[in-house]
C-alpha cells in the first residue's frame, strides 16, 4: 500500500509527490487524463513576484518559493536527465504614466528591505534595452531580477521523470487511491470540492495564449497592456494570456486571441514579424480567495487538498510541496492562515 497517493499530475501534485518522494515516502500518483493534462500544461511560463510594497502572507509566500526555484529546478532536472526551461531572466514593465513610474522608484528602496538583498528592483530607459522591450508612454521601464521563465510542459514532464526516477508510479487512468491521499486535481478538483460541500469554494477561469518562432536567447520576460512575453530556451515566445469567466469550450482558441496578438504586437514591435506557431487554450483553477487552497480535506480523514494558485501557481509550487509533504509526512503545519481551505467556506 502507497504511504501517499497523489491525485493529479499536474505542477502541484508533481511538486508535491516529487518532495514527499525525496524525503524517503514511498508515493504514487493517479491522473486520469495525462501529465500536465490542465493549465500546467500550457506555454506561457511568466514567474513574476508581486510587487516589493503592502507586503501580506501571500507575497511572502511567493517570495520563498521563486527564491528555492534555482535548486529546486536543478534537483528535478538533474534527476529526470530533461530540461524544464527555467532561467532566472528577469523581467521588463512598461511605465506608462507618471503615478506607476512614481511607485516603481519608491520600489527600489523597498525591494531592498523586502527582497533581503536576494533580488532587486531598478528604473530603467526604454533605450538602454535595444528592440527587447515594451513600449513605455514615459519612456521608463521598470526591471526586477526575481522574475524567471519556465516552460510549463516542460518542466511538468521534467518533473514526471524526476519523480519516476525515486521510484514513484503514475498510473494514467482509473485508481483506487490508497493510504493518504493529496487531491491535486485543478480546476475539476474546484468544482467537485463545490458539490461535496454544498458551496461554491472556487471555479476556473480560462485563458487563451499564443506562441510565436522567435529566438529571444536569454532575455527577460516583457509586461506591458495586460500582456505577458516569455522568451523559452527552444527558439519560441510566448504571449498570453486571455482571462475568461464564461466559455464552454474549456481548450478551443477565438477571436479573443486575435485581439491579444494585435495588442502584443503594438504593445512589443519586435515580435512583428514572428510567425504563429501555436494556439492554446485552458483554464486556470481558482479558489474563492484567489489564494492557494491547502489543507485537510473536510470532513475525510487522511485526505488533504493542494489547489488554486490562480495565475500564480508555477511559481508557488515549490514552496507548496514543502508545505504539503511538512504537513502530511510530519504533521507539522506551516500553512499561511489565508491560504486554509476554510478560508474559502
Amino acid at each position: 500500500m502507497a504511504d501517499i497517493t497523489v491525485v493529479g499530475a499536474g505542477i502541484f501534485g508533481l511538486s508535491i509527490a516529487w518532495v514527499c518522494a525525496s524525503r524517503g515516502a514511498k508515493v504514487r500518483v493517479i491522473e486520469k487524463h495525462a501529465i500536465g493534462a490542465g493549465s500546467s500544461g500550457g506555454i506561457v511560463g511568466a514567474l513574476a513576484p508581486h510587487t516589493p510594497d503592502n507586503w501580506n502572507h501571500k507575497k511572502e509566500f511567493q517570495f520563498q518559493s521563486l527564491t528555492m526555484m534555482p535548486g529546486f529546478w536543478k534537483a528535478v532536472d538533474d534527476a529526470s536527465n530533461l530540461l524544464s526551461g527555467y532561467a532566472q531572466l528577469g523581467r521588463l514593465q512598461s511605465l506608462d504614466d507618471m503615478r506607476v513610474l512614481n511607485l516603481a522608484q519608491e520600489r527600489i528602496s523597498s525591494a531592498k528591505d523586502l527582497w533581503r538583498g536576494k533580488a532587486i528592483w531598478r528604473v530603467e530607459e526604454v533605450g538602454d534595452r535595444g528592440d527587447w522591450a515594451p513600449k513605455s508612454k514615459t519612456g521608463m521601464l521598470a526591471f526586477d531580477t526575481l522574475s524567471a521563465r519556465i516552460n510549463p510542459r516542460a518542466a511538468t514532464h521534467s518533473l514526471a521523470a524526476a519523480v519516476q526516477s525515486l521510484g514513484v508510479e503514475i498510473l494514467i487512468g482509473e485508481a483506487q487511491p490508497k493510504g493518504r491521499v493529496i487531491w491535486a486535481t485543478g480546476y475539476h478538483g474546484l468544482l467537485d470540492l463545490s458539490r461535496a460541500l454544498g458551496q461554491e469554494v472556487g471555479k476556473g477561469l480560462k485563458g487563451q495564449a499564443i506562441l510565436l518562432r522567435h529566438d529571444a536567447g536569454d532575455q527577460p520576460h516583457l509586461f506591458a497592456d495586460g500582456i505577458h512575453i516569455v522568451p523559452h530556451e527552444n527558439g519560441t515566445v510566448a504571449v498570453g494570456s486571455t482571462s475568461e469567466r464564461e466559455f464552454e469550450d474549456e481548450t478551443s482558441t477565438d477571436e479573443q486571441l486575435d485581439d491579444l496578438l494585435e495588442r502584443a504586437l503594438n504593445a512589443f514591435p519586435v515580435l512583428t514579424r514572428a510567425k504563429v506557431i501555436e494556439r492554446w487554450a485552458g483554464v486556470r483553477p481558482r479558489a474563492k480567495t484567489r489564494a492557494p487552497m491547502l489543507g485537510a480535506y473536510p470532513g475525510r480523514a487522511d485526505e488533504y487538498i493542494a489547489n488554486g494558485g490562480f495565475k500564480i501557481g508555477l511559481g508557488m509550487a515549490p514552496k507548496i510541496a514543502e508545505v504539503m509533504a511538512d504537513l502530511v509526512l510530519e504533521g507539522r503545519d506551516e500553512i499561511p492562515d489565508p491560504f486554509r481551505v476554510e478560508a474559502n467556506l
